[in-house]
């Protein structure tokens, strides 16, 4: 209720900011939705959007923080890591890809933590000697996953997740060496 509170006060300072624009001279500045937006998931989230972010990515994961963990889950009643990962690359980044951390792990290069940005995975191996847990990368040491908390943003370098932390990794496109389709 309250994310969607908040995301219809985004939608009216944009849509105020659209008619004030045009009712001011041209010696105005005129506000840019795009920006207003960029200030408000940094705001909201507590991650960095800047100009070169990307908004979508922003706006999909908006939509489905605080969404409950179900281990198995892919909706908004409830939703594991792999499938919310899955889901990111599907609606954001029009890409396929496979449904469990280990496999989703085996289609990207690995990425030491220093290496990541804004769209790269990340892979953990909580108390297990094999992947775990993956969340997708947003900046600044963040990352959005579904955790039993639910849907979120963590930081990477918080005691829990850096203690787990294993690699990062960046998709193969299809035509790279080792592309592993579904």
């Amino acid at each position: 209720m309250i994310k969607k509170f908040l995301f219809s006060i985004l939608i009216i300072t944009c849509s105020f900011s659209a008619v004030n624009a045009q009712n001011k001279t041209k010696e105005t500045k005129v506000e840019d939705p795009d920006n207003l937006a960029s200030q408000y998931f940094s705001q909201v989230m507590g991650v960095a959007v800047n100009a070169t972010s990307n908004l979508k990515l922003y706006k999909f994961i908006y939509e489905w923080i605080g969404t409950p963990y179900r281990f198995g889950g892919n909706t908004k009643t409830g939703i594991d890591c792999s499938a919310f990962t899955k889901a990111i690359y599907d609606k954001v980044f029009n890409t396929t890809i496979l449904r469990n951390s280990r496999d989703i792990f085996s289609m990207t290069v690995p990425l030491n933590k220093e290496d990541l940005k804004e769209g790269d995975l990340v892979f953990f191996k909580i108390k297990s000697k094999s992947i775990s847990h993956v969340g997708v990368y947003l900046g600044d040491n963040r990352f959005a996953h579904s955790s039993t908390g639910g849907v979120k943003i963590s930081n990477i370098n918080e005691p829990y997740y850096s203690r787990y932390f294993y690699k990062g990794g960046r998709i193969l496109e299809a035509g790279d060496k080792n592309f592993v389709e579904e």
